[in-house]
């Protein structure tokens, strides 16, 4: 095991952080989040060289979820997540990618396996812990690094903000519940990725974001 990486590839107008996770020396690693166009994804995962073993999802929003199967498709690899609380929203994105008016090749989705609380996942070594993190959509996940002080935080927290509660399933008691119970105290070293815009350290946001101060 050497150096974990993260490669950001910025997909569909949501400007979603679709995130390649890998590990430098091996090339070995696992695409978080494909919310479309595929064949940039494609495209990005060619140029590096990383043999992705597997598709990891947050949760069951268009903009994180409607690439997967197309993805699949290309990769031949698993998709593992989110949590079974988003079935009905990964079950729904094609009405989503009308809602939203994004259309293409959006599918819905059926995960190869659900995660819960607890839940262990890795490559090449490096090894993820499974949070679930209820309140943006209620079957979100994030994936923690302990050993890399890392997380890919999702649509949970953001530099300065917090994921919307808005969209069907969403609840903000449960988001905020989720961020100061379980993402919160991971540690304010931790780095963290979300998925739009820049990442953060969770020290900062715990003492500056005006949704958690």
């Amino acid at each position: 095991m050497t150096q974990l990486s993260a490669q950001i590839v910025p997909v569909t107008p949501f400007q979603q952080n679709c995130c390649i996770l890998f590990d430098v020396e091996e090339k070995v690693g696992v695409v978080v989040d494909p919310g479309g166009d595929v064949d940039r994804i494609m495209a990005a995962i060619t140029e590096s060289g990383i043999r992705i073993e597997a598709i990891w999802l947050t949760h069951g929003h268009i903009d994180h979820a409607g690439g997967a199967m197309g993805l699949k498709d290309q990769l031949g690899v698993e998709i593992i997540g989110p949590h079974r609380a988003d079935e009905f929203l990964l079950a729904g994105l094609a009405d989503q990618a009308r809602m939203f008016g994004v259309g293409g090749a959006v599918r819905n989705c059926t995960p190869d396996r659900w995660l819960e609380e607890g839940d262990v996942l890795g490559f090449a070594g490096h090894r993820f812990e499974v949070l679930h993190t209820p309140g943006h959509a209620p079957g979100h996940v994030v994936f923690h690094n302990r050993a890399a002080k890392f997380l890919h935080a999702g649509d949970v927290l953001f530099a300065g903000s917090i994921g919307r509660t808005d969209l069907p399933g969403g609840d903000h008691a449960a988001l905020i519940r989720s961020i100061k119970d379980k993402v919160l105290p991971l540690g304010d070293d931790v780095g963290f990725l979300c998925g739009h815009g820049p990442g953060g350290r969770l020290g900062d946001e715990r003492r500056t974001n005006p949704f958690l101060t």
